[in-house]
């Protein structure tokens, strides 16, 4: 509790409310780049196709394991508010580009454990902040110029790239079979707008299955659902199949009113039931004379209903989700219609083949070889529910990487090579930066080696020797030599066929020197009590007692 001395009376006048506690200068300052640096150091050994893995367990004893940073970080329930800041900078990152996280978080790290060093030698925080920013523009601007641009729709190029992000992760084994996948999956969901390449992750749906192996994990042109043919007579394989998206129920809809029917002789209930029965046959009969012969329904179907579109030979499942009937329709080219009067030939989607296929124990509808789909499924399969969610994210990485490529064509070589030349030119333009901020610029480019100097210790090289020499190579002009993690030596990355978009290197520049800009300006932490949990009032005895019974 925070007291301020009353001037006249001498009693304390009270700021904060009870409970809170507060923390300034240094001390706040040195609490902040501790959570900060603990946050990296976490992730610091995943690094790279060497990285070790991490197993987190939650609360209730569920398992993850992954060497992904978002996933880790999102895992790990951080407390401290220092530390929030870091998972911050991992999910813009994620958000933003796919991937990186991981180096995004280490530099954060490195970047507060510099400004350490200037705080020391009484660097103001302002000025070591302005020196980040200075040197993070000055970075960008430097990639921009050292990265070369391809053609967005070079398979090659592109599968270069999705295999560089596949092989640091569990997957590495089968890298080659799920680039092809991927970079197919991409290519397939992009569409040009204004003279630009677009491509939205949302149109590539990823179902997973546990069974089988990760070489079963295949691309289906059209939609996979997980869902089953609803009557035991309609066909479980439609081929040239003419599908229907309906979004209303196929069911006698109850009235939003109460109402009685009287019913005075037997026949009356026959009519009902007859007229309920034609209503539902209509339905059927108005699908029917579309051409359809698969149904999609997103809401229920009555059984009447089911009999009737069964006689006809349409294939229906029902009670699919609102996501899964939007893909359906990028896929096939239908429109989802709301009612059944709507409904026309031109709303029908078509594909060469809709079929209900077993996985496992559960049975699946898949719509596939759609002419022209601008929605597609990559189905993952795995050994184990953990190797299926892990695959899960490799592909979102390496999915998200193909597309930043494809939108923003300009690439540069990976193992640390552009880190390592960043640094070199920072250093140099580090001697045009007036007074203190200079100190703050060469911090920067000292903190951008540690991605080398990691991959370097994961791969079990000795960090130091690696990191001179790649000076010394990359001071004689070879801007792509880089950490060759894999044969444990420096070598030019290019010629190695490691690729990363530029715009992953860029966001990690950003997301990491904002974060550490902003936790060195924090010089005050001021941290609200935690609610009091109020004693719940004792039950007053119940009439005809005087106190609690015996059998309480």
């Amino acid at each position: 509790m925070s007291q301020v001395p009353a001037a006249l009376a001498g009693t304390p006048i009270l700021v904060l409310k009870e409970g809170s506690t507060r923390s300034k200068g240094k001390e706040a300052q040195r609490n902040n780049f501790m959570a900060a640096k603990t946050i990296a150091e976490v992730v610091k050994s995943s690094l790279g196709p060497r990285g070790m893995d991490k197993m987190l367990v939650d609360s209730l004893g569920d398992i993850t394991i992954t060497n992904d940073g978002a996933t880790i970080l999102k895992e790990m329930e951080v407390e401290h508010p220092a530390a929030k800041l870091m998972v911050e900078v991992a999910k813009a990152t994620d958000q933003e580009v796919g991937d990186g996280t991981t180096s995004a978080v280490i530099l954060a790290g490195e970047l507060l454990r510099k400004a350490e060093e200037l705080l020391d030698m009484d660097v103001h925080p302002t000025i070591i902040a302005e020196g980040y920013r200075t040197a993070a523009n000055k970075a960008i601007e430097i990639l921009r110029e050292i990265a070369v641009k391809v053609d967005p729709k070079d398979k090659e190029m592109l599968k270069k790239i999705a295999i560089t992000s596949l092989v640091s992760k569990l997957v590495k084994e089968n890298s080659g079979q799920l680039a092809d996948l991927v970079v197919d999956a991409v290519l397939k969901v992009t569409t040009e707008q204004d003279g630009k390449l677009v491509a939205r992750i949302d149109d590539i749906k990823v179902e997973k299955k546990a069974g089988g192996s990760i070489a079963e994990t295949q691309l289906i042109e059209g939609i996979a659902i997980d869902k089953e043919v609803v009557h035991s007579g309609m066909p479980k394989r439609v081929q040239n199949a003419k599908i229907a998206l309906i979004s209303s129920p196929l069911e006698i809809e109850k009235t939003e009113f109460d109402a009685k029917i009287n019913i005075e002789r037997p026949e009356q209930i026959k009519e009902f039931l007859d007229e309920e029965q034609r209503i539902l046959k209509e339905m059927v009969d108005k699908i029917k004379a579309t051409g359809a012969n698969v149904v999609l329904c997103q809401k229920g179907i009555d059984d009447v209903a089911q009999y009737y579109l069964a006689k006809a030979g349409i294939l229906a499942v029902r009670r699919v989700k609102e996501s899964d009937m939007e893909k359906a329709s990028k896929a096939t080219g239908a429109r989802i219609v709301s009612t059944l009067d709507e409904l026309s030939p031109a709303d029908l989607g078509e594909a060469e083949l809709v079929e209900e296929r077993k996985l496992g124990e559960d049975k699946w509808l898949f719509i596939e070889k759609c002419k022209n789909p601008h929605s597609v499924t990559l189905l993952i399969r795995g050994g184990t529910e953990k190797v299926v969610d892990e695959t899960d994210r490799a592909l979102h990485d390496s999915i998200s990487v193909v597309k930043d490529v494809v939108m923003n064509p300009y690439i540069v070589a990976g193992g640390g090579a552009p880190e390592v030349e960043l640094a070199l030119r920072i250093r140099d333009f580090s001697e045009k930066v007036p007074g203190k901020e200079q100190l703050a610029v060469r911090k920067f480019a000292e903190a951008l080696e540690v991605i080398p100097s990691i991959l370097a210790e994961t791969s079990g090289m000795d960090p130091i020797d690696t990191l001179a020499e790649l000076r010394r190579v990359h001071e004689n002009g070879k801007k792509w030599v880089g950490v060759n993690v894999v044969q444990r030596k420096i070598s030019d990355m290019w010629e190695e066929n490691v690729i990363e978009p530029m715009v992953v290197k860029q966001q990690i520049i950003k997301s990491a020197s904002e974060a550490a800009s902003m936790i060195i300006r924090i010089d005050d932490i001021i941290a609200a009590g935690k609610p009091k949990e109020k004693p719940s009032a004792p039950k007053p005895p119940e009439e005809g007692g005087a106190g609690p019974s015996e059998f309480e």
